[in-house]
């Protein structure tokens, strides 16, 4: 599986694409609202990530010096928190460089996500028949970060 071809699996996205915005919910629905994740559903910040990890992880050496590979970043890195990843990644560092790295890689992923992140393609659609529909919205996360760089100010 390549980042650049993950897709969401949020349902309300494949019936939007698959019925051309014609959506199987009643008119009335009985939802109240929808609630969004951000990775995978609002935005894929999984290659933006690995590309932090990846040039991190060179520039200190680690996996002999080689860049680590999609795959090896999507079966042990990805969607794993910073301090789990500390003990995995570098189980024989302290914590103050263990910290120092993350804050570094995540200070990378910030500077590349506020420049090259986007909502996934048909949010704006999908929030639009939320809307008509009387629904309200919100994502669920601790990332409110990345709702401010996708502009999806109605998140917050």
């Amino acid at each position: 599986m390549s980042l650049s071809s993950s897709k969401t699996s949020l349902f309300l996205f494949y019936q939007f694409r698959k019925y051309k915005f014609k959506c199987s919910l009643p008119v009335d629905p009985p939802l109240k609202a929808i609630l969004f994740d951000i990775d995978g559903t609002l935005c894929d910040s999984d290659p933006i990530h690995y590309y932090a990890f990846r040039e991190m992880l060179q520039e200190i050496g680690s996996n002999g010096g080689a860049p680590i590979s999609e795959e090896l970043f999507i079966k042990n890195i990805s969607g794993m928190h910073n301090d789990e990843l500390c003990r995995v990644l570098f189980p024989d560092w302290d914590f103050k460089k263990t910290i120092k790295f993350m804050d570094d890689k995540e200070d990378m992923f910030r500077r590349i996500a506020s420049e090259q992140l986007k909502p996934l393609n048909g949010l704006e659609e999908v929030c639009k028949w939320i809307e008509n529909h009387g629904l309200k919205q919100a994502a669920v996360t601790n990332a409110e970060l990345i709702i401010s760089m996708l502009g999806l100010f109605r998140f917050l």
